[in-house]
């Protein structure tokens, strides 16, 4: 009896063992098949150590509000501070010098992590969300001409009231986005970053030079279907739906999803895959970003400060406006909030100086961003090509004009210190190379499916775009 008993007991007890096999089997299936490399560590590790990232953000915050805030409450540095002596121009040095260019080299190699990991901005606009009113996101804030708009109006903004030299200056552009930030965050979304998704003015920028970063969050969709179970929604502050997630220019590269569903990990990709890749994926409104404001409005402001042409421009206004007697334009700037009013640094624009900078950045950009549009729309129509999508092939020689202007200001700061750089005109040579070798690989790539004639004649006027570029910072660096 006792034999038979454990014989009808045993049929029970195999498919019990059988049903453990077949989780077990399950959840084997949806591991990696391999030892997850050092890069898909690192992603975890980024999702495991959340509270860490915390406490960097934060870090930075108060470092950020230091020396955003206490400067423009000081005195103006006297004959013979230094940037170890004197806090404002310490904190130009840091903002300037050191901080910005480098988030604009870190976007291209990193992604954004700037955003996701260390931006204060981003870090106040999600706490501020996530103890706010929680409203639902108005239709106005999800246009998509925000980051043009924004991005070109505190660029030449900023160069009316000089920005880059004066804390005053910084703290209204920097301080309020930040206000702005933490406004919008308090009133619109649950724990998100509305701002840093729809209205951050440099969030464009960053989406454009996300594309060439080597890493990024990848997301195998077979495995996300395929995966057992139900799983909760990932925690996706910047907003985007993480299942159809395919590049960084939109994320945030936080790390909260890394690992979700056996299916998302930090992974190695070519530099140029998210370009050549995305051929019908092109908004618009990037297009634009890309051409007018880093090809046209970005350089401008780089330029005006030191290009013959501006001077000749003010000069000639000068005059026509005395031969007319007309004399109001030649008076000073009533706040420096408006115009540039510095009297003890003897820095005073009138309103002729704001209208010669507003006409100078404005014909630079319509007439570089013109021309580059007209070249590549011919180049796209040749070669029967989105003409939005050709023109993402510039992206690099943006990018890397970005970080040269931006370190023109380094530059500036480490000569005021006596620190001499014999060796800038190669590098700065070199840098502007590789943009335009990169921007012209990236441009044979995307005229590749063009038949052989079609290639050639629309590659041409492709080239042409990228060489009035190179020409113009050429000019700037090595002329002027």
């Amino acid at each position: 009896m006792q034999t038979r008993k454990h014989c009808r007991a045993w049929p029970v007890w195999l498919l019990q063992k059988r049903a453990d096999m077949e989780a077990a089997t399950q959840i084997i299936r949806f591991m990696p098949r391999h030892r997850k490399d050092a890069l898909a560590r690192l992603g975890d590790a980024m999702q495991r150590h959340r509270r860490a990232i915390l406490v960097l953000q934060w870090s930075v915050v108060a470092f950020y509000t230091a020396l955003v805030v206490v400067p423009a409450f000081l005195p103006l540095p006297q004959t013979g501070a230094t940037i170890l002596t004197n806090l404002t121009l310490f904190a130009q040095f840091a903002f300037w010098g050191i901080w910005w260019p480098f988030v604009i080299l870190s976007i291209m190699l990193l992604g954004r992590v700037w955003c996701g990991v260390l931006c204060p901005e981003g870090a106040l606009a999600e706490f501020a969300s996530r103890h706010g009113r929680g409203g639902a996101i108005p239709k106005w804030i999800r246009w998509s001409g925000w980051p043009v708009v924004a991005f070109i109006l505190t660029t030449i903004y900023g160069q009316l009231i000089s920005v880059y030299d004066y804390p005053q200056a910084a703290l209204l552009i920097l301080g309020g986005s930040t206000v702005a930030a933490v406004v919008i965050g308090w009133l619109y979304g649950k724990g998100k970053r509305v701002w840093c998704r729809y209205l951050c003015p440099v969030s464009g920028v960053f989406g454009l030079l996300a594309r060439l970063a080597p890493v990024h969050f990848r997301v195998d969709r077979e495995s996300w279907e395929r995966y057992p179970g139900r799983t909760g929604a990932v925690n996706c502050a910047p907003l985007l739906g993480v299942k159809h997630l395919d590049g960084a220019a939109e994320c945030h590269a936080c790390g909260r999803c890394s690992g979700h569903r056996g299916a998302v990990q930090l992974a190695a990709r070519s530099v140029n895959a998210e370009i050549l890749t995305g051929k019908q994926h092109a908004p618009i409104a990037e297009a634009v970003l890309l051409i007018f404001g880093l090809l046209g409005v970005a350089i401008a402001a780089f330029q005006w400060t030191v290009s013959p042409w501006f001077i000749q421009l003010k000069q000639r206004g000068a005059e026509w406006l005395v031969a007319l007697d007309i004399f109001w334009p030649l008076e000073e700037s009533p706040a420096w909030w408006l115009l540039t009013r510095y009297p003890a640094a003897n820095d005073i624009f009138t309103w002729l100086d704001g209208a010669a900078i507003l006409a100078y950045i404005g014909t630079v950009a319509l007439i570089l961003g013109g021309a580059v549009l007209a070249l590549v729309s011919i180049s796209a129509r040749l070669a029967r090509t989105d003409w939005r999508s050709l023109a993402m092939g510039l992206t690099p020689l943006a990018g890397i004009g970005l970080f040269l202007g931006l370190s023109m200001m380094t530059v500036n700061h480490l000569r005021a210190e006596g620190v001499l750089l014999p060796w800038l005109p190669w590098a700065r040579g070199a840098l502007l190379g590789l943009g335009i070798l990169w921007s012209l690989r990236l441009g044979l790539g995307l005229l590749h499916d063009a038949s052989p004639l079609r290639q050639v004649a629309a590659f041409v006027f492709y080239a042409a775009a990228v060489a009035i570029i190179g020409i113009v910072w050429s000019i700037q660096l090595y002329v002027w």
